[in-house]
């Protein structure tokens, strides 16, 4: 960047342009200030940027690939930043430079006050710098660029100084021999406040699979659509066996997981302890969304017995967001995605050990989304509920089935109501997040309760 006030105007324009970013987290708030941290040059008209938001006295980082052209072709304009630059995560044109660095394990940039772009690849791994890229237009959160049909290069546009724990875990599965994740080839880091800070991870694309979402919403059309009388295990699109595969997959990973990272246990006092941090949420939720205060006794019953448990509970590294939007079917096996952890939570906390069950408790909170989000405008509604019902329960039993398979032992009365505590508590998050953003949804996770 040009000093004075050159820069000053690329940074106003940088503030206007960023604030109407779909990855954006500041939005709704007044953003006070925009600062250039670093500026690295990949290529030719092609930098990096670690971009400063301030707002309300906190400062978020994001990172900016920023292409420059006098003359911006129309293709580019929807992601014009100034009069010639713009983000060139869009422009395949350019973007095959991240490759090449990524080949020749580069470090880039660095100078006084400034740390270097580090590329790096796996041991082994030969990557085809020929690959042209193309954006992946649905994320919220980061950017996703495909190369070719071999490769998906994760941009992660908020950075937190640390590694990353999707870098983390993939990594580590790789080395274990993992059949159930998407294999990782290489990433991007710098230093951030003293740490090793992770940019972006490149893994395999899996251009032949099916998102888990999709298979069961389509499953549940299919039933919809079926003659009364029709079970979720006589309709055309049964879902079950997939249902009770991923449990197993489930299962093989977090085994995987214990295997390649540190285990412990926590206490029957800390456990004492996390029935009272739900109980806290909750009473926060039913003060926050009186419609949950009926279906509060539900909750609390679990919490007591929560309470109540008297050995130690085994944690360890876990997935941490998981539902059916982070598993892709390939024709031989579930492969499970994006173990960053929970959005907008700390990294030390989407990297701390926790019962296995956790991820259980949310994959089983998916199978009720799939079965319950179309009716919440559909006009058959009330005859369709016991459907529902239905092909929830089928599958959520599969899935545990799958996982008891995959662990070789059936869930304990201890770790039976474990589950119930954390699914519920996972449904007390819904109900908050739904009646913030989807009232119309808000019937959706109330019915956990019952």
């Amino acid at each position: 960047m040009q000093s004075g006030e050159v820069t000053t105007t690329f940074e106003e324009l940088l503030s206007g342009w960023i604030a109407h970013q779909r990855w954006f987290a500041g939005k709704g708030r007044a953003i006070e200030g925009v600062t250039v941290e670093s500026e690295v040059e990949l290529a030719p008209e092609l930098s990096h940027l670690i971009v400063a938001v301030h707002q309300g006295g906190t400062r978020d980082r994001y990172q900016v690939l920023l292409g420059r052209s006098e003359d911006i072709p129309p293709r580019l304009k929807h992601v014009q930043i100034g009069p010639d630059t713009y983000d060139a995560a869009h422009d395949a044109e350019v973007t095959g430079a991240l490759l090449r660095a990524m080949a020749e394990n580069a470090d880039l940039g660095g100078g006084p006050g400034t740390a270097p772009l580090r590329f790096r690849h796996l041991d082994g791994v030969k990557i085809d710098v020929a690959a042209r890229s193309l954006v992946i237009g649905a994320e919220q959160s980061n950017t996703s660029l495909i190369f070719g049909d071999a490769y998906i290069c994760k941009l992660f546009r908020r950075i937190t100084p640390g590694l990353n724990p999707e870098l983390e875990i993939v990594t580590a599965l790789a080395e274990h021999g993992s059949a159930n994740i998407a294999t990782p080839y290489g990433w991007i880091e710098t230093e951030l406040d003293g740490e090793p800070t992770t940019l972006a991870i490149m893994q395999e694309y899996l251009s032949v699979a099916n998102d888990g979402w999709a298979l069961a919403l389509t499953s549940v059309r299919d039933l919809y659509a079926s003659l009364p009388g029709v079970g979720a295990d006589e309709a055309g699109g049964d879902f079950a066996a997939e249902s009770y595969r991923l449990g197993t997959a489930t299962a093989h990973v977090h085994r995987e997981m214990a295997d390649a990272f540190p285990t412990g246990v926590i206490e029957p006092s800390e456990v004492k302890r996390m029935a009272e941090r739900l109980r806290r949420r909750l009473e926060q939720a039913v003060a926050e969304v009186p419609e949950l205060a009926e279906h509060a006794p539900v909750a609390h019953a679990a919490y007591d017995r929560l309470a109540d448990l008297g050995g130690p509970v085994p944690v360890q590294r876990v997935h941490g967001d998981y539902h059916l939007g982070q598993v892709m079917r390939t024709p031989t096996d579930w492969i499970v995605l994006d173990f960053e952890g929970e959005p907008g939570q700390p990294l030390a906390e989407r990297r701390a050990l926790s019962s296995p069950l956790r991820d259980v408790a949310g994959m089983l909170r998916s199978f009720d989304y799939a079965s319950r989000h179309m009716l919440a405008d559909h006009p058959d509604a009330a005859a369709l509920e016991a459907r529902a019902q239905e092909w929830a329960a089928r599958n959520r039993a599969a899935f545990l089935a799958g996982y008891s398979e995959g662990t070789g032992r059936h869930l304990s009365a201890e770790e039976a109501v474990l589950l119930r505590a954390l699914e519920l508590g996972k449904a007390v998050y819904e109900v908050l997040y739904e009646a913030r953003n989807r009232p119309t949804w808000i019937t959706i996770p109330l019915a956990a309760f019952g």
